[in-house]
């Protein structure tokens, strides 16, 4: 018996074997990493094969009484690395099966056999370590060697001894790289690199939260997303986004599966744990083509060195992963290698949390969150980058235009004054400069001087985009939007962004297919709805247009700018009685919420009423509203486009016909 886990014996199953005697695991004769507790869940399901096994067993077995965890974290993490190592699915399970409210039960056949031998190398070390032991320790023969040299041909053997250990040791290592046995890193071959293969792209998968508190889910998302930031900045290797990697949280898609929906060469996976003043990450490098393990390697530092950390990681997965593009290395920026109050860099994370859900109410928590940052460490650069997108993200939505922009603009240049090289500050500094002050030659010097700062930097390929459109540079922005897509492929609004691309371009079956396939991952995405509403209308079908945008307004609970389309498309299909419902009802909204004289101004001119439409025009346009940029290209302005007052606005603003 071997700690109650039964006979020691050894097991066959598909393409593995388990040797129990060894506690290791082989695929096709190579050794995969399988250890602690998914090795020992495997073991007790195989003991079982055939039959479930319940969670109170497995955690009697493996979980002592004593042991103060969370045992259902701890055993669903277990088994889905398990699942992982195998190529294995909960949805389609070859091999370990979920038994509703019970347990697991293991369902491939099984095949138990006589313990199995050693792997050669292993052996023959073994072997010849014996050897040297034994030839080291005997007594000198007098009559072995010549009485006049026995010194010499002592020290020759020893040292032909130790040459071959030697021998053995390396082809060991060499064997064990080019078969897939990786080192651990507790071994003291930490960076040993594997470099048969050199990878283009990489998804880090959301770091799971291994801290005891549920709480602290933030801070695990939050490390991820920088992770990726940090990563993104490392020449010619293209990271996927945040909001793409977010899908697989759940964990429920094997490697392969992952990286062929994503298109990547290699992810990185792991756990971040923060206990007290101190982190612990723990990340392992894959190769999605055939889920073998490559690297693995484990940090533990106080938490007020958190950001090195981060930057530590991403430049050994960089190694790990060899880049080679032929060009140099993009440096971490100042301020992810300076020192930070841990309460300031906790509040920061909190604040991208918030901002991520994209509601008003996050946004507005997302501000707290960032001011409480800054507030904590006045010179934390991040935190003032932070606040100023989200400022962005609620001007002239949510906030008047004016109030947005001071606030955004404060922020980023404070933000540039700490840390000239933040990516995220000199986006903002960019969308500033084009939604509010229109000055198209600051903000396409500032979108490109964050693009060359991080290339893998989403929003600012997205927002270049934006300016590209307003300036009529379709083409080009519909490749700007390719590039954000590339590096997010399951983004909702980067989709949507991309299909807009598509609409401007008159390739109106390319952006309604985008729309429905962004729906087929989301279908209450109401910016998806919108885009399907707006190409509709388009084309002329207004029936299906207004279909769409009656569902964007209950889906976005009357969004005052959705609902000016709806009521823009109501007034063009002759529906004039519910067009001016919609603004009456709009009236009465902006008692209590601000509402853009912009889509005043569309929802007028849906009802052709030309005169209150550019009198609303005009309030945008001394508000200096976020969508005035668009003048040129909204087509539901098409109407007025012959009148010489929007002519006089374009000239204003610094567009041209």
């Amino acid at each position: 018996m071997r700690g109650g886990m039964g006979l020691v014996r050894d097991y066959r199953f598909g393409p593995f074997e388990l040797r129990t005697s060894a506690r290791e695991l082989f695929k096709n004769g190579t050794k995969v990493r399988l250890r602690g507790q998914p090795y020992l869940i495997l073991e007790v399901l195989l003991e079982r094969a055939g039959s479930a096994v319940s969670r109170e067993e497995i955690k009697e077995k493996l979980w002592p009484a004593d042991t103060f965890v969370d045992f259902e974290h701890g055993l669903n993490t277990s088994v889905k690395k398990l699942r992982q190592v195998l190529c294995d699915s909960a949805d389609e399970p070859r091999y370990i099966e979920t038994v509703p409210r019970l347990g697991y039960r293991f369902i491939a056949p099984v095949e138990i056999v006589p313990e199995a031998v050693k792997p050669a190398a292993e052996a023959n070390a073994v072997e010849l370590a014996a050897v040297s032991e034994a030839a080291i320790e005997k007594k000198p023969d007098p009559n072995q060697f010549p009485p006049s040299q026995p010194t010499v041909w002592r020290l020759l053997s020893r040292g032909l001894l130790a040459a071959a250990l030697l021998g053995v040791f390396f082809f060991g290592v060499f064997a064990e790289n080019r078969m897939g046995w990786p080192f651990d890193s507790s071994r003291g071959l930490a960076n040993t690199s594997q470099s048969a293969k050199r990878f283009n792209s990489i998804a880090v998968l959301p770091l799971e939260n291994l801290s005891s508190d549920p709480a602290q889910e933030y801070f695990a998302d939050g490390i991820t997303d920088e992770l990726i930031t940090d990563l993104a900045q490392l020449g010619g290797l293209r990271v996927i986004s945040r909001t793409s990697v977010m899908h697989y949280k759940a964990g429920n898609k094997i490697v392969p599966q992952i990286g062929r929906e994503l298109g990547v060469d290699a992810v990185i996976e792991g756990t971040v744990e923060r206990v007290a003043d101190r982190v612990k990450i723990r990340v392992q490098l894959i190769d999605t083509a055939n889920d073998r393990h490559l690297w693995a390697h484990s940090y533990n530092r106080e938490f007020k060195d958190v950001l090195i950390l981060e930057s530590t990681v991403a430049h050994d997965i960089a190694d790990e992963v060899e880049v080679q593009t032929g060009q140099p290395r993009v440096q971490v920026s100042s301020a992810t290698s300076r020192m930070v109050q841990p309460e300031a860099y906790d509040a920061y994370l909190k604040g991208h949390y918030f901002r991520n859900q994209r509601s008003e109410a996050g946004l507005k928590k997302s501000i707290e969150c960032f001011e409480e940052a800054i507030a904590k460490d006045p010179t934390f650069a991040a935190g003032y980058a932070g606040l100023a997108g989200s400022y962005l993200l609620m001007g002239s939505d949510v906030l008047p235009a004016k109030v947005a922009r001071e606030k955004a603009r404060d922020a980023a240049a404070r933000a540039l004054e700490l840390d000239p090289e933040s990516a995220e500050a000199h986006a903002a500094m960019g969308m500033i400069a084009f939604y509010y002050e229109w000055n198209w030659e600051v903000s396409e010097r500032e979108f490109r001087r964050a693009i060359e700062l991080n290339p893998g930097y989403v929003t600012g390929h997205q927002w270049y985009s934006y300016y590209l459109r307003a300036m009529g540079r379709l083409p080009e922005a519909l490749q700007e939007a390719k590039q954000a897509q590339q590096l997010d492929p399951l983004s909702l609004q980067v989709n949507t962004t991309m299909a807009g691309r598509y609409r401007d371009l008159g390739q109106y079956d390319q952006a309604i297919a985008l729309s429905r396939q962004t729906l087929e991952l989301d279908p209450n995405f109401a910016p998806a709805h919108e885009m399907l509403a707006s190409s509709y209308e388009e084309q002329g079908k207004f029936p299906s247009a207004i279909l769409e945008w009656e569902k964007a307004a209950e889906l976005s609970q009357d969004n005052p700018g959705v609902l000016a389309s709806l009521g823009h498309a109501y007034g063009l299909s002759g529906r004039q009685t519910e067009a001016r419902k919609i603004v009456a009802r709009l009236e009465q909204i902006s008692k209590q919420h601000y509402v853009a004289a912009w889509d005043m101004a569309v929802l007028f001119t849906g009802l052709g009423d030309s005169n209150d439409a550019f009198r609303c025009l005009e309030r945008s346009y001394q508000e200096r509203e976020s969508q005035m940029p668009f003048l040129m290209q909204d087509h539901r302005l098409t109407t007025l486009r012959g009148d010489r007052r929007f002519q006089s606005l374009l000239r204003r603003v610094g567009l041209t016909a």
